[in-house]
């Protein structure tokens, strides 16, 4: 009897430790995302299923630049990377402030997007996420896009995470197409020896209350090639000198979640995106903020 003790400890002990290394692992990887890297956006429609004769398939598309990915939020269950892009003259660059990606670990609740500007509020049992992590992306102005749940793998000299979920029009397609109101995504985020990269096979979906109607197929994929910091410098000040604004930003958005109910946004309010509020100096203190983002909120 204490030897069949003895080894049930001992195992326990051992799985213990195999989810702590496997957890150090999850977070080296989620962190080698950062960093500044020369990027190359690739986007090709593929397989067309559109019973329409006049159907047109979006033109490939490739864009490049280079994007400071800057560590926001760095906590054990918790990781917050804003991404800031930096185009035109290296002398004289062009600074926008990207998309957001956060990462929880262990996550149960969700905001799953269900078409023309809705996100279903859900709660998954703790089972159902053991050992998982989150990532959740979020517009230019930290509006919701996407999120979904899944395990970091790390097999075969291998990183990586994987996972499908719907998401709203990304602003290269939703500029031009209206046809179709849902883009299933499945990401996989990879980190290579360059960099990383962000491996896309989207469904291209026009979404009814009954039915959903895939009409084509895309494939993404995006490479981030790590380079030396000092060519991120512009794209890192910028994030210096504002970042106590888009924490204020972050915590509205926070308190707009923790609702914990459907949420549903206004595209524009007077004929303007919320963006194009939040990227003026117009709104830079906590009740500007706060009640510019209460606007977009049904």
């Amino acid at each position: 009897m204490k030897s069949f003790l003895l080894k049930t400890v001992f195992v326990l002990m051992a799985i213990n430790l195999n989810a702590q290394s496997k957890l150090k692992k999850d977070i080296a990887s989620i962190k080698q995302m950062c960093g500044c890297f020369e990027v190359t956006f690739e986007f090709s429609e593929t397989f067309i299923y559109s019973k329409d004769s006049l159907y047109q398939p979006s033109k490939n598309k490739t864009d490049r630049g280079l994007e400071w990915a800057q560590l926001v939020v760095d906590e054990k269950d918790r990781i917050t990377i804003q991404h800031i892009l930096q185009v035109g003259d290296s002398s004289d660059p062009y600074i926008v402030k990207h998309w957001r990606q956060d990462w929880l670990y262990q996550n149960q609740e969700f905001y799953y997007y269900d078409g023309d500007n809705n996100w279903k509020y859900v709660k998954l049992p703790k089972q159902d996420v053991k050992g998982q992590w989150t990532q959740k992306v979020f517009q230019v102005d930290d509006s919701p896009r996407y999120e979904g749940s899944s395990s970091w793998v790390h097999i075969d000299g291998k990183s990586y995470w994987e996972n499908y979920t719907d998401a709203p029009l990304p602003r290269r397609e939703r500029t031009i197409r209206s046809d179709y109101n849902v883009l299933n995504r499945g990401n996989r985020h990879e980190i290579k020896e360059i960099g990383w990269v962000h491996d896309q096979n989207n469904k291209k979906i026009v979404r009814s209350e009954n039915k959903d109607l895939v009409i084509a197929m895309e494939k993404g994929y995006n490479t981030y090639r790590r380079v030396e910091d000092e060519k991120c410098s512009a794209a890192s000040n910028w994030w210096k000198e504002n970042n106590e604004k888009w924490e204020l930003v972050r915590l509205k958005w926070d308190e707009v979640f923790s609702r914990n109910r459907q949420l549903s946004l206004k595209s524009q309010v007077d004929d303007k995106p919320l963006f194009m509020y939040l990227f003026t100096d117009d709104y830079n203190d906590k009740n500007t903020i706060e009640s510019i983002i209460d606007t977009f909120v049904k």
